[in-house]
Parts: C-alpha cells; structure tokens; sequence
C-alpha cells in the first residue's frame, strides 16, 4: 500500500504514525480463549462492578483454571452470584434433571439454577448485578441447550438494562460446517431457540451477536478469541477437552451428537457417548453397506450390534471434512428404508410437538421419511433455506481466515470474516464493509439513508463518512481523505486506515502477507 502525500494546500487528514511490525507479528497469533482475554485486555468490562457469571465445569482457562477462581481472586471484580445450565454448574446432573439453587460453600454467593423452577433469571436473581459475563464451551448444535439459556439471560438482562459481555469459545466441529433444515418460527422452544440449521457453524460469541438481531440487548459485547479462525476444529486449539454433560465425555461426542442423536422415537438411536447408530430389527452389514455407498467424506462405517440391536460405528478418518447432520439424514433415510420404523407424530404448534419435531426443527424431516425420500432429496429440500441462512449471518461472523490472497484483515491478533471480499479501490485503500471494522473495533455504528453517511462512536471520538465524499468529520471538524466511502454489491464500504486511525487504532499494510495489521492498543 503506497502512502500517498496530500498537498499543503489541502487540509490534511493528520493520522498518528504507527511502529513498524515485526515479522513474528505476522505470523498466525498464539490461541487464546475469550476468557483469557478479558484479563488481559477487557477487564474494563467488568472492573468495580458487581458480576453474575453464567457457567459450568467447562468454563476455564487453557491452563485450567476456572473463571470462577480467577475472578473471585480478583480484587477489582466483585463476584455476586453464578448461574448454571442445564446439568448444573458441574455438569454432572442428567438431561432433562431438574437442578436446584444453593448457596456456594467456599464463595457465600447464591449458585443460581437455570434448569430448575425456572429457565431464565428472574428480577430478584439479577437485582443486585451490575454486568453478567457467560463462559461455557458449546457443542455447535442447535439443540444444546446451554445456548437457548444465553438467550433466556440475553433477553431477561436486556429487561433490567444489564450489559451481557460473552467470553467466546472454540465451536468445536468448527466454523464452516452448517447443515440441516432451518428451524421453523412454530418450532422454537427451548430445545430450539432461534431459526438455525442443525449445526450452525458459529461460535456462542457469535451467535450471541446472530440471536441480537431479534433481541436487540443494547449492551451486549463479544470477547473474541485470539488466534481463531473459521477453519479451526478443536484438535487445532491444543486445548484438552473437558466433558461438556455427562452424555459427551469425549470430543468424539460433540462430533458424534448431530450424527447419531437426532433420531429420537423413531427407533434409530445413539450408543456409545453418540459414537454408534442403529435400532431393533436393522440389519448391521445391509445398514454398513448402505451408508458406506453414499461415500460420506470423511467417514467409514462399520457393521456392529449392541445390545440385539444392528448398527454401525462411525469411525472419522477426517474430522475436518465430517458432516455430522448429512450423516444422521442418511442413517435416517436409509433406516426407513430397512425396517420402516414410525415417525413420531406432531401437530402445528410448540405442545403439541414431539421430541423428534422439536430436535428436527418442524415437522417437514418426518414428511420427508414417510414420503421414503433419498436423503440427497432430503438435502435438496432444504438447501435452498440453509443458503438463505448461510447469507444471514454473514453480517454477525467475526473470525475469517489466516492469511490467502488478500487483501486480509486483522484487529488484534483476530482474522476478521467480511461477506463482501476487502479490495484495494484505485487510492490503494483497503475497503471493508463498515460494520466489519467497526464492530471489530469496539464502535457503535449506524447508517443513515436519507444523508448517506456512516456514523461510528468509540468513546469520545465520532466519525461521520458520506459515500462518494472525500470529506470525513471527526467530532463535526472536516478531515480529507484521498479516497471516498462506496456501496459496492449492496454494502456501505470505508477505508480501512481512516476509520481505524480516526478512532484512536494504530495501522500497518504488511505488503507480504497483504495484510492490513489494526491495533487498538499500542
């Protein structure tokens, strides 16, 4: 990127210089969870404030030390009260237990249940919280429950104008893979809480930025991870794994779970921690042989009974290219097939739902099997609506990919995702969509129509960019520019340099890696 001198005559935009990179900086930055960033960079989230923190046995650090302990031992945090999901606050009740609220015994602080009398924290339990910080590892499905409790907590919070900060998390079957129907309106529940496919390919940090675009919480912030990035899986972490319920001991599990646990009251069940699927009266080595037939990627399987039952053991030869939902839609598929089984019946609205319904999203995958659908008839059905998904939540991604062809963008050791591809304009500026950089800056951002303009606010400073002006205002004072904001494939565009340096980040164009470096510390 060339640096481009602008005339005397001209009022400059005066930005500040910024150090030279080192080579090691370019490199793919150190993997560090949202939890350890927000004590290294975010603790002013939560400083001087009375916190509830939303938690499990899953909520530690890389080194294993639990957010509770960490915070608790924290002079400037003061930690009032814990929440726990579904199975408890150790993880050890079974599903669908009822678990009770008790007084901590070494922390004297209320542990308040969230799957026990009730779902979602009441008045009395939030009255004396200033902030709620979330910190628990999800699976990637979408029914997993402990994302429907960051909804309930998102949406109860915004009532009582609680700002929610999430400490974001590996997605363990990672970033690219999202398949399944899309959950319909009637549907949503607990088992289901927003309009997502089966698996969604999202972190909980940004699907708690996806759920805000119909819970609209004004003061919800995102701890990102450091060194993520959309093509990680968790064996790309190096973090251990530590069971997230008692049904999911092992990172094999959470693979296995939208693989082989969908099927419920149809008569083809899991076994073996979701490691195993198949049912009374299948036949083991017809079912094998079907299922190896449709050369699933990734995946063999392999002819075994358990308990009288006939079945396969998936055996993942290639967990970056394993579909866990297009697995259970075959063994679906195919098992109706062998023994004809009976889908379990549902009406048109939430009570009336079966579990199968629920766990599928609407009646529409058990229309299907009794129509004795192929499942790439099955997938045909609903492609369509997961392409229009995948298109919605572009907006709320925030890891993209290390490095390729750029231009790239990184903020804070963070590959950012754009849906509109970053491009060099005949300025050499590096263009994004507006609410990529600026969100990923900590900014508040809005656009105005009727005037054109982008407005971000970051602490004292306010920006204003009007598309196809070289003049940019910060705090109502005229800066130029030697480019101007463009719609470009129906997104508002800013460069990259200008917002960032106006909103007080430092910047680097690494010509190499043709990358664009922001920080927003020095």
């Amino acid at each position: 990127m060339r640096r481009i001198i602008i005339p005397l005559l001209v009022v400059a935009l005066l930005l500040p210089a910024t150090a030279p990179v080192s080579v090691a900086a370019l490199e793919k930055p150190a993997f560090k969870l949202g939890n350890e960033v927000l004590f290294e960079r975010y603790l002013h989230l939560i400083a001087g404030k009375r916190v509830g923190l939303v938690t499990n046995q899953t909520g530690v650090n890389s080194k294993g030390e639990s957010t509770i302990d960490r915070l608790a031992q924290n002079p400037d945090v003061d930690l009032v009260a814990l929440f726990g999901p579904e199975h408890g606050i150790d993880g050890k009740a079974k599903a669908g237990v009822y678990v009770e609220s008790y007084i901590h015994p070494e922390l004297s602080i209320p542990v308040y249940s969230l799957y026990g009398a009730t779902r979602r924290p009441t008045a009395a339990m939030l009255r004396d919280i200033d902030v709620i910080l979330y910190d628990i590892q999800d699976i990637g499905a979408r029914s997993y429950t402990y994302i429907s409790t960051m909804y309930y907590v998102m949406e109860e919070a915004k009532k009582y104008n609680i700002p929610v900060v999430i400490l974001d998390r590996p997605n363990p079957v990672g970033g690219e893979i999202c398949e399944g129907p899309v959950l319909e309106d009637f549907t949503i529940g607990f088992i289901g809480i927003d309009n997502l496919p089966i698996a969604h390919g999202m972190t909980v940090g940004e699907l708690a930025r996806f759920f805000n675009r119909k819970i609209a919480h004004p003061s919800l912030h995102v701890v990102p991870m450091e060194g993520y990035t959309r093509d990680m899986i968790w064996f790309d972490t190096g973090l251990p794994w530590i069971p997230t319920s008692p049904m999911i001991p092992y990172v094999e599990s959470a693979f296995g779970y939208n693989a082989t646990g969908l099927g419920d009251g149809t008569g083809i069940h899991q076994d073996d921690y979701f490691r195993w699927i198949g049912g009374a009266g299948i036949d083991s080595q017809k079912f094998a042989d079907l299922m190896n037939s449709s050369k699933l990627p990734g995946v063999v399987f392999i002819p075994e009974t358990r308990g009288g039952h006939g079945g396969v053991r998936l055996q993942i030869t290639d967990f970056r290219t394993f579909n866990p939902v297009r697995v259970n839609i075959h063994a679906l598929a195919y098992g109706k097939r062998l023994i004809n089984f009976t889908v379990p019946k549902s009406g048109n609205t939430y009570n009336s739902l079966s579990m199968f319904a629920k766990i599928m999203g609407g009646n529409r995958m058990g229309e299907w099997l009794e129509q004795k659908l192929s499942p790439q008839q099955i997938e045909a059905r609903y492609a369509a609506e997961l392409s229009q998904f995948k298109r919605d939540r572009q907006p709320h991604l925030i890891y993209g990919y290390h490095g390729g062809a750029g231009p790239n963008l990184q903020v804070d050791n963070i590959p950012l995702f754009s849906d509109v591809k970053p491009y060099i304009d005949s300025s050499d500026r590096v263009m994004v969509p507006y609410r990529v950089i600026g969100q990923a800056l900590g900014a508040k951002v809005h656009w105005n129509a009727e005037e054109r303009s982008v407005t971000l606010q970051k602490g004292e400073n306010t920006v204003v960019f009007k598309i196809g002006e070289k003049t940019v205002y910060l705090n109502g004072q005229p800066r130029v520019m030697d480019t101007v904001a463009v719609i470009k494939d129906n997104r508002t565009l800013v460069p990259v340099r200008y917002v960032s340096e106006l909103l007080g980040a430092f910047v680097h164009w690494d010509q190499p890696s043709r990358t664009v470096i922001v920080r927003t510390q020095p």
